[in-house]
């Protein structure tokens, strides 16, 4: 009997449009989170699968198509967290990667413009859920550390503004000084001659 070989890949979602959020207070949303913002919730697995399909067989022909549909699977599908693990053949995963890269658009009634980004390809699917956890970890650890950055961000400016202030008034007593001096050297040697 044959063994059928898997391969899971790891895909975010990154929105680099106009993103739903900045429309409403860009203050209070972060940067970051504008980027990885959660995918519509009409954006299901199955939509996924239709088009990566379509991509495979743009890309390679029913060829392709017929390689890559064997196997092709969304094992998850995380609207919050703007990630999915696909299952494909082995053999093909290639073109699996290269369907999901030169996808540009979520699938229609969204349209919205999009990254699609392999972050991990894998053999087995506890290798691939660890990355997605480990993933959202980081995002979640980067959302706060920049959301205390901001509230931090006054403070700091503040603590900037008075060292600069401070170290301009030092140059300029440093100049003063050196102004003094080559006065005080001039009239010497002025005097010398005399």
């Amino acid at each position: 009997m044959v063994r059928v070989k898997n391969r899971y890949l790891t895909v975010n979602y990154l929105y680099t449009g106009q993103s739903r959020a900045s429309n409403k207070n860009d203050a209070t949303f972060p940067e970051l989170l504008q980027f990885h913002q959660p995918t519509p919730d009409d954006f299901t697995a199955g939509k996924l699968v239709r088009a990566i399909r379509d991509g495979v067989l743009e890309l390679f022909g029913d060829y392709g198509l017929g390689m890559v549909n064997t196997g092709l699977k969304v094992t998850y599908h995380s609207t919050a967290t703007s990630t999915s693990i696909i299952r494909c053949p082995q053999a093909h995963y290639e073109m699996v990667w290269a369907a999901l890269t030169f996808m540009t658009k979520l699938p229609k009634p969204n349209d919205a413009p999009v990254v699609v980004r392999v972050v991990r390809v894998s053999g087995t699917i506890k290798k691939a859920e660890e990355e997605v956890i480990r993933r959202a970890r980081d995002l979640i650890l980067r959302a706060k550390m920049a959301e205390a950055g901001r509230a931090e961000a006054g403070l700091v400016t503040n603590m900037l503004t008075a060292v600069d202030t401070s170290a301009h008034k030092e140059r300029e007593r440093e100049k003063q000084v050196l102004v003094d001096v080559d006065m005080d050297s001039a009239e010497e040697n002025e005097s010398e001659s005399d």
